[in-house]
């Protein structure tokens, strides 16, 4: 029984190609990227000797298997436990919508699927849409229907276009939308059945769902039970 996580790893822009090397090179195809800002001033990039603030975010999934290899690599090859040369980080998932889906997400990895929640008792879950620019709408739809609120959008960028449509079968647009949409965790399942079945793999959003346990939250207002 394997654990399935979402590694995050942020870097400088130039520094992408070599971190994608990398990460194909041990199985993982990283799917996707998204530009940012580091917040350093002036001062402490000149005492680092970073050249700019720009940033890559790059998202993939790992197992726990390949995750020790992983970060003994980034740390010998990329030193990235020295500051300003970038961070990773994994956050456990708590299950993904669609078996055919998660073959795609851990292809070329060691996978025996177990239980799907990482972390129990939340009451709440992180759903994160990945879906084709420009179908946010239709994403967002589907998640009201089975009960969501709303969500939030950030534009990204998928890699290995030609592995995903070799094994999908259909073709997929390079430009890629984020829906983010926390949710209570009795609600995660209908919620990512509905996106897969209104805006899943078979429609023109081509959307992949999965989720992440939140432990707290603040700001929902959501109604919640008082303590007897």
């Amino acid at each position: 029984m394997s654990e399935l996580y979402l590694l995050t790893t942020i870097a400088g822009r130039n520094a992408l190609p070599r971190f994608l090397a990398f990460y194909e090179n041990h199985g993982l195809t990283v799917d996707l990227v998204t530009l940012g800002h580091g917040t350093a001033n002036s001062e402490m990039m000149d005492y680092f000797g970073l050249e700019s603030s720009e940033r890559a975010v790059l998202l993939t999934v790992v197992t726990d298997r390949v995750w020790p290899e992983v970060k003994k690599g980034l740390r010998r090859r990329f030193q990235i436990d020295v500051p300003g040369t970038g961070i990773a980080f994994i956050v456990p998932l708590s299950s993904i919508g669609g078996r055919r889906e998660l073959r795609f997400l851990t292809e070329n990895q060691e996978f025996v699927k177990g239980e799907e929640s990482a972390l129990k008792d939340t009451q709440h879950e992180l759903l994160i849409v990945i879906a084709n620019q420009g179908y946010s709408n239709m994403v967002m739809d589907a998640a009201r229907e089975a009960g969501a609120g709303g969500g939030t959008v950030i534009h990204a960028r998928g890699t290995g276009m030609e592995r995903a449509e070799a094994f999908f079968g259909v073709t997929l647009a390079s430009e890629k939308e984020l829906v983010f949409i926390v949710t209570r965790t009795e609600s995660r399942r209908a919620i990512m059945q509905a996106v897969m079945r209104k805006a899943g793999m078979q429609t023109k959003a081509k959307a992949i769902v999965f989720s992440l346990p939140v432990t707290d939250t603040a700001g929902l207002r959501l109604i919640e039970e008082e303590p007897e």
